[in-house]
């Protein structure tokens, strides 16, 4: 018999599953009797799963809301389910499920799925406002690590975090990314027009202000080369006026869908990433399936990936001159380019895991932290 695992978090889920998650979840339950705790995508829920319980979002203050719902609701599932383990996502969420263990009376394992530092989301995140919170959630992040039954890290990067807390990680091992978008046909050769590109959410830890500052300082030296710059949130300034100021120099498009962000990538000479703080960069892995190296910043989980001189190039974090002057080397050397983008497109293997491997892993992970052991 396979053992009960719940998973909860404040991941945003549609019903029916795309292709993608579906297959997932299927493999997950060729492992384990896999149940869901997470949030409802805004008018994402259209049938019923029996596998799922979707918190459906409030029209104010929705995820303080969710956040303080979140023990009761583990609660409820643990004596309801019964599992052998809870997967929380998140370090504060953890530190909220063990109370709901608490609560229930349940004596489930509860292991921390930790994707990256926890210090980020209140620091770097959002509304200033949200800086606010940050003892708050450091301590409940401290208390989750010290206290879950188990921690499982995805990189280097996060196993590092969490020895820091004096904690061994139970496991180490790579989420299933769906990586067939960009994988499905060979990478195409780089444009004659030499472009950057960067993908990712409008926020503080995308570094986005340092992207512009250096990209203020490369463009006059590279007269032919262009900036595309992809995503939303609350530094939607840095674009519209790093557009405004050089013309024809910058593209900023909001949104793209996935096929769209391969076509980008086919369209660029490498990727920056300039983060402030990242876990295990899922954009970079698809760059790499496109042959396109990546200009990082020697911060968070971006150095696990990133090989300097081999897939790409690294530069020092918050630094716009070196940013700069890397911009400069990629945009004009294009033997370089080449030869970084073949290097990315040698090391996605590093990064791949099916949903197999995914489910396997996880698997083991409960066998090892709950002791439910037994079957395969």
């Amino acid at each position: 018999m396979s053992p009960t695992l719940l998973m909860a978090g404040r991941t945003r889920y549609g019903l029916p599953l795309s292709p993608s998650l579906a297959r997932k979840f299927d493999a997950l339950e060729q492992k384990l009797d896999v149940h869901v705790l997470a949030a409802a995508r805004r008018g994402g829920v259209q049938q019923q799963d029996p596998r799922f319980t979707l918190v459906r979002p409030s029209p104010v203050l929705d995820g303080p809301l969710f956040y303080l719902r979140l023990p009761f609701l583990v609660a409820r599932e643990l004596r309801r389910r019964r599992p052998d383990a809870v997967l929380v996502q998140g370090a504060p969420e953890t530190a909220l499920a063990l109370l709901g263990r608490r609560l229930s009376r349940v004596p489930s394992a509860v292991i921390l799925d930790l994707h990256g530092d926890p210090r980020a989301p209140t620091r770097l995140y959002g509304s200033p406002l949200r800086r606010l919170l940050a003892p708050l959630a450091d301590a409940l992040s401290r208390y989750a690590v010290r206290h879950a039954d188990g921690v499982r890290t995805l990189s280097p990067f996060t196993s590092r975090v969490v020895r820091e807390l004096g904690v061994e990680p139970a496991g180490e091992f790579v989420a299933f990314m769906d990586l067939e978008t960009f994988s499905e046909r060979p990478p195409a050769p780089l444009p004659e027009t030499p472009q950057l590109l960067f993908v990712g959410v409008l926020e503080r830890y995308k570094a986005v202000d340092v992207i512009a500052d250096a990209w203020r300082r490369a463009a006059p030296r590279v007269p032919s080369a262009r900036l595309h710059l992809v995503g939303e949130g609350t530094m939607r300034a840095v674009p519209e006026a790093l557009v405004a100021e050089l013309p024809g120099r910058v593209r900023w498009t909001p949104r793209l869908t996935t096929p769209d962000v391969a076509a980008a990538m086919d369209d660029s000479t490498a990727l920056v990433l300039a983060s402030r703080s990242e876990g295990l960069p899922r954009i970079a892995v698809e760059a790499f399936c496109r042959g396109r190296a990546v200009l990082g910043a020697r911060a968070g989980g971006i150095p696990d990936i990133v090989v300097d001189g081999e897939n790409g190039l690294l530069v020092p974090g918050e630094d716009p001159d070196a940013l700069a002057d890397a911009m400069v080397r990629l945009l004009t050397e294009r033997g370089l380019a080449e030869r970084l983008g073949a290097g990315a497109r040698r090391d996605v293997e590093r990064w791949r895991a099916t949903p197999e491997q995914h489910a396997q892993s996880t698997r083991e992970l409960v066998d090892r932290v709950s002791g439910a052991g037994g079957g395969t």
